[in-house]
């Protein structure tokens, strides 16, 4: 009876769909699905079943309930309320035992010392000796090292000098009772036409002018040098034979050749030392004063050198202590001297690191406690006063300064603590939808690492590592929304730092922007370097900017900044070490996971390629079409990939069972000649498959593949022969359900398109000489085969996605199934025979 009123409210059903139905097409799907109904009842009017489960089959056949395995995941009300009970604890720790009377409140009344005491003032105190600590006179050193390239410099310069002064010639060139010094360095640089007057003046000639018009008269000085000069030559001339006068008026033609090229040699020379430094009345002292010189110049710079020189010394101080160290210079090159002293000396004193530390230490130690002292009934504050730190020390030692759970406060912080949980649930659902429970776990899990370590007391903030990891599982978007949030909740909930706050927060802002696009441990180690270099420059420039000292001592500053730069490469050490742990603790999948998943070299890839060789080159081809199809409709690449390898893992347990893997041998299912047995050997990979996935530890969304790559699709091949035979004898019964997969349906657009792509590569593979229009038309009927028996449904591929994958899947195919030009039958023959002629 309650089967015959089922039948009738079924026919009732069918009778309102044809008259609703529009078109040709709706009408043969609904007669599909009534057959497909009537062989259900039939199925089950047959068997044997109790009432309740005779209704439950009736009501809800498989064909319908594949609609309702949607996964509805939950919603994350508990998870929101634990986030923000215990963000607000953590963080708004001080608001627990906040005094009432703080320093720059205002004292409600009048505030008296109930005993005397004397009361040291810590806060003050360590501010105090930090900044004694920072102001500390650096001590410095000789740098040895200076010292020997300051005198490498000075002996290439005398080498330079000596250089020159071998190319122009010895000096005097003729001895001085033959021509005086003046009259040798006049002869030397005159000009040649000034060389040729006093010649044809000595020797009586007519002088020939040999100056343009224009050259303007010799100076007064000038003159006397010149009839100086020619008065020794006709004085010499008329003393000694003609060949002696011949040979002097050589050598002083040839001394002039050479000082000329000398000269030109120092103005063409590049701009350095020698330019800077040497001219023309170098070469006018004698090589006993260049000596002298010399060796005066060693001496002072032996004596500047010992004494130290600052940096920063201002050039005409160093001049003056250079020129006083040079008392024993001829005075014709004193300033020879000083422009080679000046131009080598440079500063060669350095910071002692050990005793500078130790001398900024002697200075914080030199600190005396600030100490508030105060008798019985004395007035700390008076009413309506602003309290200052002093009377806040005194206010807070009598108990007066109201220390109590401040629970506005604790009440405003928890409601910026949930605008920002709130604020995080909005990106979350803009740029990474769906997390799961366990995700928003350890997102809280890892926010709430901040303030443990803050109350540890470790030095730097943990925003590194948060940065980090979250950039890295979840993508750049929530990393770089939770270190914001964290950096404008710490500062109000607790005491922390400014300059380790924003160097913190910068290097984990860095981190969370960029872990998201690395695609291996190598770059991520190369990023957390970035990190701390970031976070140890942005420490060191806060610190100069913020110092009030008016000389900062470099070695306690740089220190500083080296530490907060290596504890920021030591969190991304900690991040980079513990982020595997978390992957497999959590069940995550990064792309930098999904990649090391890729790798061919996996233990369970080489087994699939060695045990099931042509299932292993089906899946290549199948990674292929589903990357194109994810590529294009902008779905997660990398998790399409790797969980198309491993969807077919499960034939490894009889990869004979399957026609790719049979390579020419017998049918095994030939032999077997049971629709039935055949079938759950076909359906078994998928069970073995997810055996085989949770042994290695596969993660869940790569398990997905597994069984919703096929769904709950029929098993045709097998089900037809059933059916045949089922005719032949009808002692058998033939159901639907033994010859489908259980499924679930594909529940994300990437194992849809795996569905897709493994549905239609074997269709692909048999095409040869095909039109691209002809392998179009029939993957469009594969994938509409698909979308009609609702394969699809959850997915959350449209119909608009189904053209567009098709496309894609028949471009791969022709870029696999181009065309080659044959090899000529004589070129292969005359190839074989000059190898068998080698």
């Amino acid at each position: 009876m309650n089967l015959f009123r089922l039948l009738t409210h079924q026919i009732a059903q069918w009778r309102q769909d044809l008259s609703s139905s529009a078109s040709k097409c709706l009408l043969d799907r609904t007669l599909r699905k009534t057959i497909e109904q009537l062989k259900h009842y039939r199925q089950i009017a047959r068997s044997h079943l109790k009432p309740k489960q005779f209704l439950r089959q009736a009501l809800y056949p498989p064909t319908l309930r594949r609609k309702s395995q949607k996964r509805h995941r939950p919603q994350p009300s508990v998870i929101f309320v634990v986030a923000v009970v215990s963000l607000t604890s953590a963080i708004g720790y001080r608001l627990y035992n906040e005094p009432e009377l703080g320093v720059g409140t205002i004292a409600p009344q009048i505030l008296r010392a109930p005993i005397s005491a004397s009361v040291v003032d810590t806060k003050t105190t360590e501010a105090n000796r930090k900044a004694a600590r920072t102001a500390a006179v650096p001590v410095l050193m000789i740098s040895e090292a200076a010292n020997q390239e300051i005198y490498q410099s000075l002996q290439r310069l005398v080498d330079r000098g000596n250089e020159l002064r071998r190319m122009v010639g010895v000096f005097p060139f003729v001895e001085t009772s033959v021509l005086s010094t003046a009259t040798q360095v006049y002869l030397r640089q005159a000009q040649e036409w000034e060389w040729r007057l006093m010649l044809a003046t000595v020797e009586g000639a007519n002088p020939i002018p040999t100056s343009p018009p224009t050259t303007p008269p010799p100076s007064s000085s000038a003159t006397s040098s010149q009839q100086l000069a020619i008065l020794e030559l006709q004085n010499y001339r008329r003393a000694y034979p003609s060949e002696d006068f011949s040979g002097l008026r050589e050598a002083i033609e040839r001394t002039r050749k050479r000082y000329n090229e000398a000269i030109a040699s120092l103005a063409t020379a590049d701009s350095g030392e020698s330019n800077q430094v040497y001219n023309a009345s170098f070469f006018n002292l004698s090589e006993a004063e260049w000596g002298e010189t010399q060796s005066a110049i060693r001496l002072a710079l032996q004596r500047i050198l010992s004494q130290g020189v600052v940096p920063g010394l201002p050039d005409t101080v160093l001049e003056s202590a250079v020129r006083t160290q040079l008392a024993e210079v001829p005075p014709d090159a004193l300033g020879l001297a000083t422009r080679i002293l000046m131009d080598v000396i440079q500063p060669n004193l350095v910071q002692d690191p050990e005793q500078t530390k130790i001398r900024a230490e002697q200075a914080a130690q030199a600190v005396e406690d600030i100490v508030v002292e105060i008798r019985q009934g004395e007035v700390i504050v008076q009413g309506g006063e602003i309290i200052t730190q002093s009377d806040f020390v005194l206010l807070d030692y009598f108990g007066l300064s109201r220390r109590r759970t401040n629970w506005v406060g604790l009440l405003g912080f928890g409601t910026l603590v949930t605008g920002s949980v709130v604020l995080f649930l909005w990106v979350e659902r803009q740029f990474h939808p769906g997390l799961r429970r366990r995700d928003h776990f350890l997102l809280l899990l890892l926010s709430l690492s901040a303030p443990l370590m803050v109350a540890m007391n470790v030095p730097v903030l943990s925003l590194p590592a948060i940065g980090l990891l979250a950039g890295s599982f979840y993508g750049s978007a929530l990393g770089v929304t939770t270190v914001s949030l964290l950096s404008l909740l710490l500062p109000i909930g607790m005491e922390v730092t400014w300059t380790n706050l924003v160097a913190s927060s910068i290097g984990g802002l860095i981190g969370a922007a960029m872990a998201g696009r690395l695609r291996s441990r190598e770059e991520l180690a190369t990023l957390g370097s970035i990190v701390g270099i970031t976070q140890g420059v942005i420490y060191l420039i806060l610190s100069l900017l913020l110092s009030t000292a008016p000389a900062p001592v470099w070695y306690i500053v740089l220190t500083s900044a080296t530490l907060h730069g290596a504890m920021g490469l030591a969190w991304s050490v900690v991040a980079l070490g513990i982020s595997p742990y978390l992957e497999n603790l959590f069940d995550l999948v990064t792309p930098i996971r999904l990649a090391e998943l890729s790798n061919p070299n996996r233990p369970l890839l080489k087994r699939l390629a060695s045990e099931a060789p042509g299932t292993f080159q089906h899946t290549l081809f199948v990674a292929t079409l589903a990357e194109a199809a994810a590529h294009d409709l902008r779905c997660n690449v990398e998790l399409v990939r790797a969980g198309t390898l491993y969807h077919d893992i499960g034939k490894m347990h009889d990869p004979l069972g399957f026609i790719e893997n049979q390579m020419g041998r017998p049918n095994k299912h030939d032999a077997i000649d049971d629709p039935w047995t055949s079938a759950a050997i076909i359906k078994k990979h998928v069970s073995e498959g997810l055996v085989m996935a949770r042994k290695c530890r596969l993660p869940k969304a790569i398990r997905a593949f597994i069984p919703e790559h096929q769904g709950t699709m029929l098993i045709s091949y097998f089900y037809y022969q059933a059916q045949q035979r089922a005719k032949d004898d009808p002692t058998l019964s033939v159901r639907e359900s033994d010859f489908r997969y259980d499924g679930p349906i594909p529940q994300s657009r990437e194992t849809g398109i795996v569905m897709l792509a493994d549905s239609c590569e074997a269709a692909l593979r048999s095409l040869k000489d095909a039109t691209p229009e002809e392998a179009l038309a029939m993957v469009n009927r594969i994938l509409r085969a698909r979308w009609q028996d609702e394969q699809l449904v959850d997915s959350g591929l449209s119909r608009a996605d189904m053209s567009r994958i098709a496309e894609i899947f028949v471009q791969v195919w022709l870029q696999f199934n181009h065309q080659r030009i044959p090899y000529p039958k004589g070129a292969l023959s005359s190839s074989s025979s000059s190898r068998g002629g080698a």
